[in-house]
């Protein structure tokens, strides 16, 4: 029972923490754009496509070298 004493007002006190934590989140409006991160990580970025059609070949290992035996 000496335990309860611990663990009951550590449980509340972290429980309030996680909700100062989540009205924060709201009053930031951390949920208000959610279909715009999963839009993004589908969209390429320009910056990261290869230079030369070629190099983008060779990284799909579709290299148009000689056969190998």
């Amino acid at each position: 029972m000496s335990a309860l004493v611990i663990l009951v007002p550590t449980s509340l006190v972290l429980g309030f923490i996680g909700l100062c934590c989540f009205i924060w989140s709201l009053r930031t409006k951390q949920y208000e754009d959610l279909d715009g991160a999963a839009e993004r990580l589908l969209v390429d970025d320009p910056l990261d496509r290869p230079a030369a059609r070629g190099a983008e070949d060779r990284v799909a290992g579709r290299d148009e070298g000689p056969p190998v035996a």
